[in-house]
């Protein structure tokens, strides 16, 4: 690894050492004045950004161009109060908002293309927004809303709104084309082409990507294929403009979950055997599963086949002038998904392979373990259990947003109706494996040799699967969503204006859960290995099979949320101005299922957050300064630990602290910088109660788990010629604990990265580094193995290790 670093840096370093200057602004520099900036999300009409009193954070195509983030939760570390681990892959990564705690996803966040929503819920099980989401050339620019309006304006989001906006086409022809390889075999070509198929009438803009990837953990197979294509066609007309598009996404990528590793306080080391920069249990050599069901049949799944999931979204767009400064716009769109989603699920941490024999009813030295591909004795130090998920998930969404807006001399009154139905169907088959402790795991059969291959429970597993398909689920959720909404922005002076919003949210949520009952294959007359029945095995002994008792389930939402707001323009650069907001979000979707018996145990979240700001935007600096302040109310913890079961507690939070911002382009534009940063303190306040055990807690002022109370990105970039650049960054995520009761530390860490880029015409030739030190810093503990105990050997999801990406770009 060491040298691998030194590698890497050695080619970004010669970068420094060059004395041509720039005396006017590089070709790269893409930085866009603030001062110039407009936002539309969050507000109901596009506004200046120093006149907008949220706090919102912009990136161009061009800024995005130039971080080049490796996945769409590393371009959101970017956005201060957004805490982001992006430890899991491309996909299914989470996202806290404002010390907001949870189970992981966008559980407090609505992610949006064009200001509707990928998925309605963006924290459904298994389901993490990101996981429908891609950028590419096609996006035209981020927009990124903390608190605030975001409950005024989308459903489930009192942490923020996350916008994507695609690109449209103009009356100039323009194109962009990129090829993109890495030290990690990715393949990848971006495509992107707008134009005018009729001038100043009717505008087309169509692009995409397809990518190809061993990942960076090793898997041994493809860990990352797919990709998708989104088009638009807009026709402009006198008084106002139609819209349609088209997005398709067939993507399948890696899940990268816990590994072992070796804490000593805020040491951390490599478990023997594992690369914690590199390795996984996600491998080749447990990809496959082929188990009878205790119903009849076989149940099969192919671990390379990853998240994957198949998206098809239509939808329009219109907008129309009806005279008297009234005008009415419309946004429709329906999205179905169908998503097989597998991974690889550690079941606790490793074992010694005579206490995992012992664990499972072997005294002893009677016990024997073999490799399942050869057959051969083997005689591991340590072995892992490991939970093999399926899961299958089929989506659909359709939604409408209609909204009115008046003008008058003073400012506007926007009022709208949300309209949405979806529903998320899924059915799970989980089981266990037994594997080697090891970054290229083996599957493992185990014997008691006391017994003779005919005897009763001689066998603790069936071609390396220990539990099969121990847990079976099938549910549903539905939900029916109408909301009322009214937004008033008024300019009380030229500099002082006012705002205000209210929603009022009627919604409906149904569903079911199918019952399950034990069984297993002894009656089968199926044989374990051609010749011994399935009495001879444990692992057929606790098998789950689906009933057919349908447990219904109603459950409705009558809440209003409002938001009020001053912004003072104190001159043409500076701006301060203060919020209060009021909103909820409504139960998940595994709360549902735990309390379907009785729906009173679940309250949606409340929150209210009151926040302040000071905003300073001029061509060569920006800065915004955010002190905020929030409570919540209700909020419900549902992990779903490796057993299947899952928890079943309520808190309520408090967190104050202060976000930052900023960019400086210094020197006669030599030097530019970028960073942001959170200094904060969320704590749980009346958290007390009793375990399932029947033992009592209390987590009171206890820090909210896996919430860092101070963590900040630094970008500084040297224009070294007028087309040649260089950067480099570093990302710091400070100590967080991992459980409630505080008793796992996960050490803060530092992220570096660095990268060039030189622009040639209309050709770009960029380098982008990852984590060039090899950091081993871990996002994440092992939320699914129960109460940790601190140090020793930890399951803990670290960052990826070193990578190099190279890419070519032509702009025409």
């Amino acid at each position: 690894m060491k040298k691998k670093s030194i590698f890497l840096l050695a080619g970004i370093a010669t970068l420094y050492y060059n004395n041509a200057y720039a005396q006017e602004t590089p070709q790269d520099s893409t930085r866009s004045a603030s001062i110039e900036q407009v936002v539309i999300t969050g507000n109901s009409n596009p506004k200046k950004k120093i006149e907008s009193s949220t706090a919102i954070s912009t990136f161009s195509a061009k800024e995005i161009q130039k971080q080049n983030p490796i996945s769409a939760a590393a371009l959101l570390q970017r956005v201060p109060g957004f805490a982001v681990e992006t430890s899991g892959g491309e996909v299914g990564n989470n996202l806290f908002a404002r010390g907001i705690p949870s189970a992981g996803a966008y559980e407090f966040v609505q992610v949006q293309e064009d200001g509707l929503p990928v998925f309605e819920d963006g924290a459904l099980q298994f389901a993490n927004a990101d996981n429908f989401f891609r950028v590419d050339n096609s996006v035209s620019r981020l927009e990124a809303l903390r608190g605030g309006s975001g409950s005024i304006f989308a459903t489930n989001s009192p942490g923020g709104l996350i916008n994507f906006i695609t690109k449209e086409g103009s009356n100039d022809f323009r194109g962009t084309a990129k090829l993109e390889t890495s030290t990690y075999g990715l393949m990848r070509t971006d495509v992107n082409l707008g134009g005018a198929l009729v001038q100043d009438k009717l505008f087309f803009n169509v692009g995409g990507f397809y990518r190809t990837d061993d990942g960076i953990r090793k898997t041994g197979f493809k860990a990352n294929q797919g990709g998708q294509i989104r088009m638009n066609l807009k026709y402009v007309f006198d008084k106002g403009y139609a819209k349609v598009y088209y997005k398709k996404l067939d993507d399948r990528n890696t899940f990268y979950l816990p590994i072992p590793l070796v804490q000593n306080g805020n040491d951390l080391k490599e478990f023997s055997g594992f690369d914690a920069n590199y390795g996984t249990y996600s491998y080749r050599n447990i990809s496959q599963l082929n188990i009878p069901q205790a119903g009849g049949g076989f149940f099969s799944r192919n671990l390379e086949d990853g998240i994957h999931p198949k998206v098809d979204v239509l939808g329009a767009e219109f907008k129309y002038d009806l005279g008297n400064n009234f005008s009415v716009l419309n946004k429709t769109r329906y999205t179905n998904i169908n998503m097989n989603y597998t991974g690889i699920f550690p079941s606790g941490g490793p074992t010694s392979a005579a206490d995992f024999a012992h664990n499972n009813g072997i005294t002893g030295n009677n016990f024997q373990y073999s490799s399942v591909s050869s057959g051969a004795i083997m005689n591991p130090a340590y072995v892992q259990k490991l939970g093999f998920w399926a899961i299958d998930k089929q989506m659909n969404n359709f939604v409408n947003d209609l909204q009115f807006n008046y003008k008058f001399d003073k400012g506007n009154v926007t009022a709208g109706f949300y309209k949405s139905n979806w529903k998320s169907h899924q059915n799970w088959n989980w089981s266990n494996v037994l594997a080697t402790a090891s970054d290229h795991p083996e599957l493992l059969n185990l014997v008691d040799t006391s017994l003779t291959p005919s005897s009763t429970g001689y066998s603790k597993t069936y071609n390396g699967v220990t539990d099969m398909s121990f847990l079976l689920r099938d549910s549903q959720v539905q939900g029916s969503l109408n909301d009322l909404y009214a937004n008033l922005d008024y300019n009380i002076t030229d500099d002082l204006s006012f705002n205000a919003g209210i929603r009022y949210s009627r919604d409906f949520y149904k569903g079911y859960g199918v019952s399950t009952t034990n069984g297993n294959l002894n009656n089968s007359g199926l044989t374990t290995d051609g010749t011994h029945s399935f009495l001879t095995t444990t692992a057929d002994d606790n098998m789950s099979v689906l009933g057919n008792k349908y447990t219904y389930w109603n459950y409705d939402v009558n809440r209003v949320s409002f938001t009020t707001a001053l912004n003072y323009k104190i001159n043409s650069e500076n701006a301060v101005y203060a919020r209060f907001s009021n909103g909820f979000r409504s139960p998940n979707e595994e709360a549902y299922y735990n309390n379907m018996m009785d729906l009173s145990a679940i309250k949606p979240v409340t929150t209210n957050q009151l926040e302040v700001g000071y905003k300073y935007y001029s061509r060569a600096f920006d800065i915004a300064v955010i002190p905020f302040y929030s409570t919540l109310k209700n909020l419900s913890f549902t992990d779903v630990f490796s057993d299947g079961t899952s928890e079943n507690k309520f808190a309520n939070t408090t967190n104050y602290g202060v976000e930052l911002e900023g960019y400086a382009r210094l020197f006669n534009n030599l030097l530019e910088i970028t960073f942001n940063g959170t200094i904060q303190n969320p704590k749980y306040k009346d958290f007390t109660g009793r375990n399932a055990d029947g033992s009592t807690f209390n987590y009171d002022d206890n820090i909210v788990r896996r919430m860092p109370k101070f963590y900040f990105n630094i970008a500084p970039a040297v224009n070294i010629t007028k087309q040649w650049r260089a950067y480099a960054s570093v990302n710091y995520y400070g100590k967080r604990f991992q459980d409630e009761k505080n008793a796992q530390t996960l050490p803060s860490f530092s992220e570096f990265g660095a990268g060039t880029s030189y622009q040639l015409g209309k050709i770009r030739f960029a380098v982008d580094g990852t984590n060039i030190f090899n950091t081993i810093g871990i996002t994440e503990g092992d939320p699914r193995a129960g109460s940790p105990s601190g140090d020793g050997t930890i399951m803990a999801r670290p960052i990826m290790g070193a990578a190099v990406r190279a890419s070519i770009t032509l702009d025409f």
